[in-house]
């Protein structure tokens, strides 16, 4: 962390402040000198300083005034103090999708931090311990030196069926393997790690229920991204050797893009004072929980590239000839109108946020997994009706190279014409555009992640189903169609309906 500017402005700050660190990243087998000159990784830096310029551009909408520091600090890093700070983070999110067209990576630190200022205070409350002091201690660092925080909570998991206690290799689950009076030591591993190399500090957190044979596994602590005994894997992505080419067509986006590694922890060190749980294994499922809540959420962020998605398709078609053919614009009033149905979810969750203990804002979690469930889908289908508009020329289309070739270059200019007046080369970059969304390294972003990322599709579906209140629907039927003698429980609404008909913020 040697290399930390005191206080972090601008893009350019942030990026200053990642270089000379001490990282061991492997990528193609061999360590990465510097991450920041790499090309393949440069484009995920990028995206992650857009949070930051973006703050400076329209600070009311990406900055927040926080009553832990009394500071105006970037979005991410601020702790929700109504429900209408958990809508800013939602508008914040799509603004950031339309700016980059791909994963900015914060979004698991600012839900982690959330989550943890609940979790921290109910565990303290239950036990007598100071987790939540700590915890504020750390907020203000972050926010007083405006760093990226990543949230860590994937495990590699090994055997499904088993726990962490009963796995034959301890470490597939990370876990305590030493203490002493300076603090505690860990390992195991963090699977799809979204932006870790790019982040300042990571926050380590369980991945699933615990029981009390799982202490060890009962484990939330800070460490810096460079700590000793951190090693990093950085995750292949369709395409993505294309940045390492000359040339910028071919890449689709050329400035921005998304990052995963697997990380591996070998005895990392983590102070008592950056301990957040250590052993409390009964509040392991309440931090999930809560953590999924508001990143399910988040997944809102999928708006702004399908607002991306939606303006290449109707620019492929205007480059074609045909933005008034009906089927054309019906396709894009259908991607419109499943992009516009993730968003609403999201929002309404923040809407419906309700004041925790301790004082944070936690959004709806029924329309949360709704959110997150239309993501699992809708972007499948924009991508496909996409595809469909852009045609086959999006995946059979010949290289950057020969476009520039002075034989080649001349023949696909007068055999890849479309539309008069339409440049030929804007042709293809708005079809290496679809192609990078769709099939390429920002699909990373767009699909993959929005099936499996904060939860596969099930996880989701076991959330609805418990808060789904069938019994108490089926009473509403039949009140309405006078039976009185076939009555369910539960006859009251569920905490869910509570939230949909409150008419003032009550604490949970």
């Amino acid at each position: 962390m040697a290399n930390v500017l005191k206080t972090i402005r601008s893009g350019d700050d942030y990026i200053e402040s990642l270089r000379n660190r001490n990282l061991k990243v492997y990528l193609f087998g061999e360590l990465v000198k510097e991450p920041v000159d790499h090309a393949m990784i440069r484009p995920s830096i990028n995206a992650v300083a857009e949070t930051y310029d973006l703050a400076l551009r329209e600070e009311a909408l990406a900055s927040a005034d926080s009553s832990i520091t009394g500071l105006k600090v970037n979005r991410f890093l601020h702790i929700a103090e109504s429900a209408e700070d958990l809508v800013l983070q939602n508008k914040m999110q799509r603004k950031l999708g339309q700016n980059t067209g791909t994963c900015f990576q914060r979004c698991v630190g600012m839900d982690a931090m959330n989550s943890l200022h609940s979790t921290t205070f109910e565990i303290d409350e239950k036990h007598g311990t100071d987790y939540h002091k700590r915890f504020l201690e750390f907020v203000k660092m972050v926010q007083q030196e405006n760093l990226v925080i990543g949230g860590a909570m994937t495990d590699p998991k090994g055997d499904r069926s088993k726990g962490p206690s009963e796995q034959e290799d301890p470490d597939l689950f990370t876990r305590i393997v030493d203490s002493d009076e300076k603090g505690v030591y860990v390992s195991g591993a963090k699977a799809h790690q979204t932006g870790c190399i790019n982040s300042h500090w990571i926050i380590l957190m369980p991945t699933i229920r615990l029981t009390e044979n799982d202490k060890d596994w009962a484990i939330v602590g800070a460490v810096p991204a460079d700590a000793e005994g951190i090693t990093y894997i950085y995750g292949r992505q369709s395409c993505d050797t294309r940045s390492m080419e000359e040339g910028d067509i071919d890449v689709g986006n050329a400035k921005f893009g998304g990052q995963e590694a697997l990380i591996v922890l070998d005895r990392v060190f983590i102070p008592w004072d950056k301990v957040f749980m250590n052993g409390e294994f009964e509040f392991a499922s309440m931090l999930v929980e809560r953590f999924t809540c508001y990143h399910r959420r988040s997944y809102v962020c999928k708006t702004g590239l399908g607002d991306v998605l939606i303006g290449a398709a109707a620019t492929i078609a205007d480059y074609n000839g045909v933005p008034k053919v009906s089927h054309i614009k019906d396709k894009i009033i259908e991607m419109t109108h499943l992009n516009e149905t993730i968003f609403a979810a999201g929002i309404a969750s923040s809407h419906q946020g309700q004041k925790m203990k301790s004082g944070v804002f936690l959004n709806d979690d029924m329309l949360a997994q709704v959110c997150k469930h239309n993501v699992t889908r809708f972007p499948y289908e924009i991508g496909r009706l996409a595809q469909d508009i852009a045609g086959g020329l999006m995946v059979t289309l010949p290289s950057e190279k020969d476009f520039r070739h002075p034989e080649a270059g001349p023949m696909l200019k007068k055999y890849l014409a479309a539309r008069k007046g339409v440049d030929v080369e804007n042709r293809m970059r708005i079809l290496r555009l679809i192609e990078n969304m769709t099939l390429g390294r920002n699909a990373v972003g767009y699909l993959t992640e929005s099936m499996h990322g904060a939860g596969s599709p099930q996880a989701q579906r076991i959330q609805i189903q418990r808060q789904m209140q069938v019994g108490y629907k089926k009473n509403l039927a039949k009140n309405l169609a006078g039976i009185t003698s076939d009555v369910e429980e539960p006859s009251e609404p569920s905490d869910y309906f509570k939230r949909v008909f409150k008419t003032k913020d009550s604490v949970l």
